[in-house]
């Protein structure tokens, strides 16, 4: 409570003598929590970003570098980092998710937008105080898997023998991953995080971003763990994708095939990453709604895994902390 007088007492400098409603806009992993601000004339989005936990410099720092793009983040309109305040411009109440679900006939329209927005942010040469999503990252993220996933969520102690598998996997991904030519990197780059509006999309939660793989965004996007697609639709605007880096100069693999491959083993790192973030904010951070998202994830992640030679080991390992789920079959190989 105390949290939100300060809040409010922060709006009302910045706004003497106007009244205003607030009321929630979003919350999201994270600490920062949203607020929607209500005046006769308009409505404004707070950021609401405890300093003892999370910092705004990010948030401003790449708000300016994409909409050099030309893409449509947020304006800041008001900031004050110390308290962990930034005044935002409303980009709407409707997330991709959300008309994805409700009007699924509009997909190809917001996939083909978020592509385009996707392509103008990949283009961008500045990455100047962007973190480097290298090795010491990328290894980072896959350790949350089997200490929050594995560990946590399952309950389970690997045996020597499935460590080594693991180590071995996780060599084989941070290798590809690597291999891969980098661009700026949004990170978070799906549904919820992307906004009907025109233009359109809007884009938000972009704080996280990192100079980094240039299929990253896009596994985010079309595998994304709050939707499911068919693999075939997948494929589909994967290829609508590429064809539009390529045009655009960016540096994708010249063979589709190569992309594809590329695109798919950063799909495994991402996901063996987001089982462990959601198995840590349900124990952790008492988010148990995400345990809902996994059961997609690890179809993503098994999927993938049968399709390749090299993660036929990885993917005995998944059959053995998860006896009742072998045996699926799974569409394209390459």
């Amino acid at each position: 409570m105390e949290r939100i007088q300060q809040l409010e007492h922060w709006i009302r400098v910045q706004f003497p003598g106007k009244l205003f409603t607030l009321e929630p806009a979003s919350a999201d992993a994270s600490f920062r929590r949203y607020f929607r601000v209500g005046f006769d004339d308009q409505t404004l989005i707070v950021m609401d970003a405890p300093p003892q936990y999370e910092n705004c410099i990010p948030f401003l720092h790449v708000a300016e570098i994409l909409a050099a793009t030309g893409v449509h983040v947020p304006k800041i309109l008001g900031q004050n980092p110390e308290l962990g305040f930034l005044l935002l411009s409303d980009l709407g109440h409707t997330t991709f998710l959300h008309a994805l679900k409700q009007t699924p006939e509009l997909a190809n329209q917001l996939y083909r937008d978020a592509t385009d927005a996707l392509v103008h942010m990949q283009m961008s040469q500045r990455i100047e105080g962007l973190p480097l999503y290298g090795q010491a990252l990328l290894q980072q993220e896959l350790d949350l898997f089997p200490d929050w996933y594995v560990a946590k969520h399952l309950q389970l102690k690997l045996s020597e023998k499935q460590q080594t598998v693991l180590r071995n996997a996780f060599a084989h991904i941070v290798q590809n991953n690597l291999a891969q030519a980098k661009v700026l990197v949004h990170r978070d780059y799906h549904s919820r995080n992307l906004m009907v509006s025109t233009p359109n999309p809007g884009i938000l939660d972009f704080q996280d971003a990192v100079y980094g793989p240039i299929t990253y965004d896009l596994v985010s996007l079309f595998k994304d763990a709050y939707i499911r697609w068919d693999e075939d639709r997948i494929l589909d605007w994967t290829i609508r994708y590429w064809e539009k880096a390529r045009q655009a100069g960016l540096p994708v693999a010249a063979d589709f095939s190569d992309f594809y491959r590329d695109f798919e083993w950063m799909g495994v790192q991402r996901h063996l990453k987001v089982l462990g973030i959601f198995a840590r904010l349900n124990y952790r951070d008492g988010k148990a709604a995400y345990l809902n998202d996994m059961p997609l994830v690890m179809e993503y992640l098994r999927a993938t895994c049968e399709r390749y030679r090299e993660l036929r080991a990885l993917l005995s390992l998944l059959d053995e902390l998860h006896p009742a789920k072998s045996g699926q079959k799974v569409g394209y190989t390459f």
